[in-house]
């Protein structure tokens, strides 16, 4: 009885070897790092300043936490390879969460901002140029972009 266990156990562990294939690594082709909007950490004191001196304007997308397409347009619309190479280009891009960043009540006070989200452009003086409020595809913002 106990040689007819360890056979069992043997040729169930041999029959397990010869059945076992490892699992192949998938290779999915992810987006590159670098693709999207790269927005900065700047306080808005030193965005002016960078804007004034480089002559682009502020792209800032004001957004916060809890807002539903806030969170859309940071997993579609800003990782959006052709929206990354414009915006990149053109602007100073910042991300200010209305509640909790430093900048975010004294910039949602100055440019009214009252729905998320609400996206800013802004000149080095810190004049408002465009606002766009709600959530924008991906060719809307391209078109504002391109029109600045």
């Amino acid at each position: 009885m106990r040689n007819t266990l360890i056979i069992t156990v043997v040729a169930a562990f041999v029959a397990m070897a010869f059945t076992y294939a490892p699992v192949k690594p998938v290779h999915r082709t992810h987006k590159t790092v670098n693709s999207g909007i790269k927005f900065d950490k700047l306080g808005m004191e030193k965005a002016l300043k960078q804007a004034k001196d480089s002559g682009k304007l502020i792209f800032i997308d004001v957004h916060t936490s809890w807002c539903g397409p806030c969170k859309e347009m940071a997993r579609t619309t800003f990782q959006s390879d052709e929206v990354g190479k414009v915006f990149n280009k053109k602007f100073i891009n910042l991300k200010i969460d209305a509640e909790t960043d430093a900048d975010g009540p004294d910039v949602s006070k100055k440019y009214s901002v009252t729905a998320y989200p609400t996206l800013l452009f802004i000149n080095g003086d810190g004049k408002l140029v465009k606002r766009l409020v709600g959530k924008q595809s991906e060719e809307k913002l391209l078109s504002v972009a391109n029109g600045l």
